[in-house]
């Protein structure tokens, strides 16, 4: 029971889409209604509110740390094993994903997964972290990026936990977070290979691509 309420609470955590929430504050569109319509700190960025953004960032990076942080430090207390607290991480970012609190219209993920991967190890989170920026230095692609930090993190929370530093379960859950964030990249990567996807810093492309004002 007590690892169903782990999962439970880590979902409605990751239902917290800042994105929108930070939006409603400022007076913003909803970021589901244009650009990408993806409620993420990219296209509330697209607003023009930088502070928005940055908060949007650090608020879905935050769930996802505080989710699992709170799991690994109450799961002794309360008989929940490690595995309880694997599907919690992976409960928070399909929560995120699919947001209860926001008719199931989530964000892709990549800033709650960060927050995931920290709060698993900080090793595992910063090195996957590097592997974002050092893709996006070279190829100034954020959803490439994204997809290429993603297909790393597994390959480095297998060494991690080849060397006894994490559990399987967590590498697990690592691996799951990776394809749940490829599968929700589909159509970046349909753009990608249609040399059609924007770079960093480039402004929007269209009408469709600015927020109503």
């Amino acid at each position: 029971m007590a690892t169903l309420i782990f999962i439970l609470l880590a979902y409605l955590i990751g239902s917290l889409s800042f994105a929108v929430i930070v939006s409603r504050i400022f007076g913003l569109p909803d970021p589901r209604s244009f650009g990408s319509k993806n409620p993420g700190a990219t296209n509330v960025l697209r607003t023009g509110k930088k502070l928005a953004a940055v908060l949007t960032l650090l608020g879905d990076a935050a769930k996802g740390y505080v989710a699992v942080a709170l799991a690994k430090a109450l799961a002794a207390a309360y008989g929940v094993a490690e595995s309880g607290v694997a599907l919690a991480a992976v409960a928070v970012f399909v929560g995120h994903l699919y947001p209860v609190f926001f008719r199931f219209q989530g964000g892709k993920g990549v800033a709650t997964a960060l927050g995931v991967l920290l709060a698993i190890h900080p090793w595992l989170g910063a090195i996957t972290l590097a592997t974002w920026l050092l893709a996006a230095y070279m190829w100034r692609t954020s959803s490439l990026s994204a997809l290429i930090a993603a297909s790393f993190a597994p390959l480095y929370a297998g060494a991690m936990f080849d060397r006894g530093v994490i559990g399987g379960a967590f590498f697990a859950a690592t691996a799951l977070l990776s394809v749940l964030l490829i599968y929700r990249h589909k159509a970046n990567i349909r753009n990608l290979l249609a040399g059609k996807e924007g770079r960093i810093g480039q402004p929007p492309g269209g009408p469709g691509d600015m927020p109503p004002q």
